[in-house]
């Protein structure tokens, strides 16, 4: 019997799925070789990092750094806002077209632009090229687009809610930044997201590096807490 609901089943998503799996190979590709003949004929998606730096501490503890936007997707991974280029655009014509459809952004207003370029990366098993970007908006106006954001053409299928990124470290080492960068994340966004808060001088390397091998604490057991 077929199952009417659709559940376990890709349907009409079976020939784009591949795009959002994590594979085993992404390749830096410097800006300059973007042109190369081996990428003229291959899928092109572009994502970005909507951002505002901020001086606020969470709980008058924790040096809040800034506030990152990502997205819950519709297939219960953590990604960005973007998604495949079309045929007939550029990578900032569709991105920004994206960002209309998934964020209700005013890219009039807020448009994504080459100076906002952080990095592209190759995946060679899906012939396809993601190129990344960094929007950085005042903290109002950051506001402004969360809420807009429920709005979006794409809302409640394709992105499910906007989320704040916990930037901080917590007591224990772990919870805060650490724990967050243990979610399940779309393709190479965790790989993006790093290097775009490197990028935008939000983190160093050396803080992301310490937060990559933080560990949570030992869970403790009934028995041993009754010792």
């Amino acid at each position: 019997m077929s199952d009417m609901n659709g559940d376990g089943s890709w349907g009409h998503l079976a020939d784009t799925e591949h795009f959002g799996r994590e594979c085993s190979t992404y390749i830096e590709i410097p800006k300059g070789d973007l042109n190369l003949p081996k990428y003229s004929e291959v899928t092109n998606a572009g994502h970005c990092m909507i951002y505002a730096r901020s001086n606020d501490r969470i709980f008058g503890l924790y040096n809040a750094r800034a506030t990152v936007l990502m997205q819950m997707r519709f297939d219960g991974y953590l990604g960005f806002p973007g998604g495949l280029i079309d045929e007939g655009e550029n990578v900032i014509m569709g991105l920004n077209r994206e960002l209309v459809e998934e964020m209700h952004l005013d890219v009039h207003k807020y448009p994504v632009k080459e100076g906002d370029y952080v990095v592209s990366h190759w995946a060679p098993s899906k012939k396809l090229l993601l190129h990344f970007y960094a929007l950085e908006v005042a903290i109002d106006d950051l506001k402004r687009m969360e809420a807009s954001a429920i709005q979006a053409h794409d809302y409640g299928t394709e992105t499910l809610g906007t989320i704040r990124l916990p930037l901080y470290t917590m007591g224990d080492g772990y919870r805060g930044f650490p724990a967050f960068l243990s979610n399940s994340f779309a393709g190479n966004s965790r790989e993006q997201l790093l290097r775009g808060l490197v990028h935008a001088n939000i983190m160093t390397a050396e803080e992301i590096a310490r937060a990559l091998e933080a560990k949570p604490a030992k869970i403790i057991t009934e028995k041993e807490e009754n010792s």
